[in-house]
Parts: C-alpha cells; sequence; structure tokens
C-alpha cells in the first residue's frame, strides 16, 4: 500500500511511518524540518500551504498511480488564559492542525474516489472530548477535528473510504516542549495556570509511548471494517465511558478540580 503520512519528522508520524516501513508498504511523508529515515521519502513542506501540498499529491499520484492511506498528524498545543491568548496564536494552530488536515485530504479524496479505495486517518484527543481549562483552544481543536472526521465519514462511505478519528490520551513526545505558551503572570488566574500546565506536562512525560500508539493505529488502518473513533489507552477508554454516563456538570467540576 501508499502511504502519506504528515507530521512525519517528529512523534506519532515519525512512529507511524516506521511501521508501515516494517511491515513493507510504500511510505511518502511531509515535513518542515530536514532529517533521515531510511525507506522514506518525504517532501519538506508546510501543510498551510495547499499550492505545495497539490504539488506533492500530484507528484506521488504520477509515481505510484494511488495514496492509500493517508495519516494527518502535524499538530501543535498552546496554553494558557483564554483572555490572555493572542488571536496569531489560535489561528496558527488552527490553521496547522485543522486547515492544514484539510488541505491535504482533500488533494487526496479525489484519487481514493477513483481507486475505489482509501483510508484517512486523523487525530484528535480526549481533551476534544473532556475539556481541559488552559487548554480551552486545543480541546476545541480537538473537537473540530472530531466532528469533521465524522461528517466526513458520512460523505465518503459510498465511496468505500473510511475516515477514522484517534483520540489519543496522554503520550510522551517531543509536543510537550513545543506547546506554546501564554504569560502565566495574571493576578485574575495566580498560579492557577502554572498548576494546570505543570501536571498536564507531568502526566504527559509519563504518558504512553509513541510506538505504542503508532501499533495500536496500524492494526485499526488495516481493519477490512475499522472503527470510526478509536481511544488510544485503555484509562482513557474508561475517562470517555464516564463522560457518556455522568452530567456533563459534574464531569466539568471534576475536570475543574484537577486542572482549574
Amino acid at each position: 500500500m501508499v502511504i502519506l503520512i504528515t507530521g512525519v519528522s517528529s512523534g506519532i508520524g515519525l512512529a507511524n511511518a516506521k511501521k508501515f516501513i516494517e511491515k513493507g508498504h510504500k511510505v511518502y511523508g511531509i515535513a518542515t524540518r530536514e532529517f533521515e529515515l531510511e525507506g522514506l521519502t518525504y517532501f519538506r513542506v508546510d501543510i498551510r500551504d495547499g499550492t505545495k501540498i497539490k504539488e506533492v499529491v500530484d507528484e506521488i499520484i504520477k509515481k505510484e498511480g494511488k495514496i492509500d492511506i493517508l495519516i494527518n498528524s502535524a499538530g501543535m498545543g498552546i496554553s494558557g488564559a483564554v483572555e490572555d491568548t493572542n488571536l496569531e496564536d489560535a489561528k496558527f494552530m488552527f490553521d496547522i492542525n485543522f486547515f492544514g488536515m484539510f488541505n491535504i485530504t482533500k488533494e487526496v479524496i479525489p484519487h481514493m474516489r477513483d481507486n475505489g479505495f482509501g483510508r484517512i486517518c486523523n487525530i484528535s484527543s480526549v481533551a476534544g472530548v473532556l475539556p481541559i481549562a488552559f487548554q480551552t483552544f486545543y480541546s476545541a481543536n480537538k473537537a473540530a477535528i472530531t466532528m469533521y472526521t465524522e461528517g466526513l465519514n458520512i460523505e465518503l462511505k459510498p465511496f468505500n473510504i473510511r475516515v477514522i478519528d484517534f483520540m489519543p490520551g496522554d503520550i510522551k513526545t517531543g509536543f510537550t516542549d513545543s506547546r506554546r505558551k501564554n504569560k502565566s503572570d495574571s493576578t485574575h488566574y495566580g498560579k492557577r495556570i502554572d498548576r494546570s500546565v505543570s501536571m498536564m506536562e507531568k502526566d504527559e512525560r509519563s504518558g504512553m509511548s509513541v510506538e505504542y500508539v503508532a501499533k495500536v493505529m496500524y492494526k485499526n488502518i488495516m481493519k477490512k471494517r475499522p472503527p470510526l473513533r478509536k481511544v488510544v489507552g485503555v484509562k482513557y477508554k474508561f475517562f470517555v465511558f464516564l463522560s457518556r454516563l455522568l452530567p456533563q456538570k459534574l464531569i466539568n467540576y471534576i475536570l475543574g478540580k484537577m486542572y482549574g
């Protein structure tokens, strides 16, 4: 199969590239920095650039004739109080995580439809179901990805194209160190932001390995009937299950005690 992965130079993207190469697939990747991985052909492109993305997809199609699987794993995060967030930072995150995903998906869909097969894999988060204080924009972004995924899956199902929403919990990656942080010296929020972000980062640094996440993703992507949603991590499955049972007011109270 021919695989295309965004955000391939690190984290979940890199782990998926290694997994699919190991399994004998032809893997292409998109990244914004120079790096090397044996068995991978990659393009140094910003996924916000729709014109460049189209050129990449066209080049792969010209060479391979198809793209079977698209894994949208490029992403970044911001933290801090909503009122202290710069509009530019919020837009930057959505441009990468959401509209960058849209840019490449839009170019790949026609080729998958012509081929009569496709898998589009998006990465949202448990934070898109369970809102995290001082990561409000991140939670909103991931919730948007979940709804986008589910709506797109309905649109594409008649063409034998399945869209999968992977919802991991805390993962040990470089994502933690690359998060953009707003100033936390606000007199209104005191040390709440520092405590919340510190707790969140502690959970991430002791979280799941990217290799485990890639293993779960590979297994589900290759299924004849892949799931629409896949929560990654046993304890996170429990949290999401509870969120469907408990009143939203109680859930927000618990999350407020943990992160607020």
